[in-house]
């Protein structure tokens, strides 16, 4: 199996993984809170909330890595 198919599964695997990871989250205010609402943002995020948030991140820039070393294989 060539390298730019290796890639090319991870980068949907991660792609897969952060779309499902972000639907997990909790639904906040959106834009609105920026405007003034939302006096949760100082709230800390605990035990599996926080865990979702780490591992959405890891999937993102796992993604960003992979699509940009994708590019020079």
């Amino acid at each position: 199996m060539p390298l730019s198919e290796i890639l090319l599964l991870i980068q949907v695997f991660s792609l897969v993984m952060s779309i499902i990871l972000i639907l997990m989250q909790n639904r906040g205010a959106g834009l609105s809170s920026t405007f003034g609402g939302g006096g949760d943002i100082y709230l800390t995020r605990r035990g599996i909330e926080k865990s979702i948030v780490g591992f959405t991140v890891f999937f993102i820039v796992l993604f960003i890595v992979v699509r940009l070393a994708s590019l020079y294989v």
